[in-house]
């Protein structure tokens, strides 16, 4: 996962990306870069760490430019290294190039291959790279055509943002696996991969990219080409569940709305006899709303979050996630001294996590601890740009129901129907990719897939 962000049109542009950056902050952690055009040749800046941490010392604007696109990374093709910072940029027969993308390519290894036989050196282990390569190689005199060429031989998940020759240029894959938006900052063309960002920058929402749309920006205003052949739209239902901001919209919903509703669904499904409803922070919060406007049950505030901690899911070594449980959430005695509580989360992958968290609720005096979750088990691995494990390293896997309860040491546990989760996102489960879930994968890859993040990212799995 990764967050991708663009403007055209106005000074300062490169420090406005920065700032929307902060917005799209959530979506990676490691490493972050922004590039820029100054009319005449790009400058890029990017490092590892937090947009804060990286942009700290940087003067942006001596970046001067009047378009800048921005990239905060997640690493789920490539290692955790500094040369798969992103906007990745090349010096090509078509003029120089950046590009920010996120998703993952589930043909990435093999366009590799037959790269690297005809020649190509690559410079990093992300397979983002391969999408340079292909733009590079093609002889047309066209860029913009020379682009859209590139791209069609592409299967997964790219969402992208490219500067070219002083154009931007936002992309969305046939299948719509990873959101990205359109929006105005008084009257210079935005790109991101949330609403959000575009809420901190106080830009106007002006539309989703479709699904298969290459949108480019100029000084001729904005245009739209769908040069991709039809193809089955398959948005991630991972987004709704837990990866985007609650105060987003995407896919054609508000994704609070959307998880609220997931614990609405779930508290009909997965009733519990309980004293209170208490919410894992921050992403089992709205689920847990929801929760308690079916039940009935009230709400405590069973934990203190620390906020100055990442997101655990996203930490790229489960070492560290471990490390980081304790470090973020303090239960709260006075809330869960001596009452029966159920906890609301997103979802149960590894469990190890939620294992610790019961855990500590029970030292927190709780006499009982149920669990219940707003999505269905994850039972495969994603292979468009989710960081879920291996098979091998997922719970629902390998597990049946009684035997996750008694890993996770909760007296009771219930998960959201697939079904209940897609209703409650205002869809049917074809109309989104669920194959973390058990559904079909869309743009194929399951073992190509596979193949593919242990041969690019051997060192974190």
């Amino acid at each position: 996962m990764c967050g991708i962000f663009g403007i055209y049109g106005c000074q300062g542009a490169a420090r406005i990306a920065a700032r929307g950056l902060y917005g799209l902050q959530h979506r990676g952690q490691e490493s972050a870069g922004i590039a820029s055009w100054d009319g005449r040749r790009l400058r890029v800046t990017k490092g590892m760490g937090l947009v804060s941490e990286v942009f700290a010392d940087v003067d942006l604007d001596e970046m001067d430019g009047t378009a800048a696109i921005g990239h905060v990374r997640y690493s789920t093709s490539g290692d955790s290294d500094l040369r798969n910072a992103h906007p990745i940029v090349a010096s090509t027969q078509h003029g120089e190039v950046a590009l920010g993308h996120n998703g993952n390519l589930v043909n990435g290894h093999s366009l590799r291959e037959s790269l690297e036989r005809g020649g190509a050196i690559f410079n990093s282990t992300t397979d983002s790279e391969v999408i340079l390569h292909l733009f590079a190689r093609y002889g047309c005199g066209d860029p913009i055509e020379a682009l859209v060429q590139s791209l069609l031989p592409l299967r997964g998940a790219f969402s992208l943002v490219v500067l070219l020759q002083g154009l931007l240029i936002g992309v969305r894959d046939p299948w719509g696996f990873r959101p990205l938006v359109l929006g105005d900052l008084d009257g210079a063309p935005v790109l991101a991969s949330e609403s959000c960002a575009l809420d901190l920058l106080g830009a106007k929402f002006i539309r989703e990219a479709e699904a298969g749309e290459v949108i480019i920006i100029s000084d001729a205003g904005v245009q739209s080409l769908r040069p991709f052949p039809p193809s089955p739209k398959a948005p991630c239902i991972f987004e709704y569940v837990y990866f985007a901001r609650p105060d987003s919209r995407i896919f054609g919903g508000v994704v609070f709305s959307a998880r609220v509703a997931m614990g609405r669904r779930l508290a009909m499904e997965h009733p519990a006899d309980v004293d209170a409803v208490v919410p894992i922070p921050d992403s089992g919060t709205p689920a847990a709303i929801g929760f308690c406007e079916v039940s009935g049950i009230p709400m405590v505030q069973g934990f203190v979050r620390n906020h100055y901690v990442g997101r655990t899911f996203i930490e790229p070594a489960q070492a560290m996630r471990d490390t980081e449980v304790r470090i973020k959430l303090n239960p709260m005695p006075s809330e869960l001294s001596g009452k029966r509580v159920v906890l609301v989360d997103d979802s149960l992958v590894r469990g190890t996590t939620a294992k610790k968290i019961i855990r500590l609720v029970r030292e927190a005096g709780a006499r009982e601890v149920h669990l219940r979750l707003s999505s269905p088990p994850v039972v495969n691995s994603c292979v468009y740009g989710i960081d879920t494990p291996l098979r091998s390293e997922l719970l629902a896997a390998n597990l049946g129901l009684e035997d996750i309860r008694s890993f996770v040491e909760a007296d009771s546990l219930g998960y959201l129907s697939a079904e209940g989760m897609a209703g409650a996102a205002n869809g049917t489960l074809e109309g989104f990719c669920h194959a973390c879930f058990g559904g079909p994968y869309p743009a194929g890859g399951e073992g190509p897939g596979m193949r593919q993040r242990g041969l690019f990212d051997k060192e974190r799995r």
